[in-house]
């Protein structure tokens, strides 16, 4: 599975590609880390942007993108741009695009069986929240197959 890590901060999408094949991760050199959109009152700033992320994405076959979750209301909320970057990301048809919650990030860190130093990983330092989001997810993906599914049928 090849997945993609993204952090939306300002106008930019920060991105972490990472695959995982038989417990073995792999982060392949992209041609950029991040992408931004210069205009967000502009539709066709937004269209070519949405576009540049789904070429991307295709280019290194991602199939799954995570984005990490941003509070909606407070002093930490994030910016009007950058929930537009987020919907332009989530309406990419060919994607499957989940947003994940701090909280769900920190629990996945917490459970992992592996400890991978982000400066072993050859990112750029602004990439940090990006890999981190991506690794959670793949990591709840190995866990979700270890776990026996609890049972909810009331049918019975």
């Amino acid at each position: 599975m090849i997945a993609c890590g993204v952090e939306i901060k300002s106008n930019d999408a920060i991105i972490c590609i990472m695959s995982k094949e038989n417990n073995l991760y792999d982060i392949p050199h992209t041609r950029v880390q991040k992408i931004s959109l210069d205009n967000a009152g502009d539709a066709e700033q937004v269209q070519k942007f949405q576009f540049t992320f789904a070429k991307l994405m295709e280019d290194y076959q991602v199939t799954h993108v995570q984005i990490k979750g941003r509070a909606l209301k407070g002093k930490f909320s994030g910016g009007p741009i950058g929930f537009k970057i987020e919907a332009a990301i989530q309406l990419i048809s060919d994607l499957n695009v989940e947003i994940l919650a701090g909280s769900f990030i920190k629990k996945e860190l917490s459970r992992s069986q592996i400890d991978i130093d982000f400066r072993d990983t050859g990112l750029k330092q602004y990439q940090e929240q990006a890999f981190t989001t991506v690794f959670a997810y793949l990591e709840s993906q190995n866990n979700a197959y270890n776990v026996q599914p609890e049972s909810n049928n009331q049918e019975d």
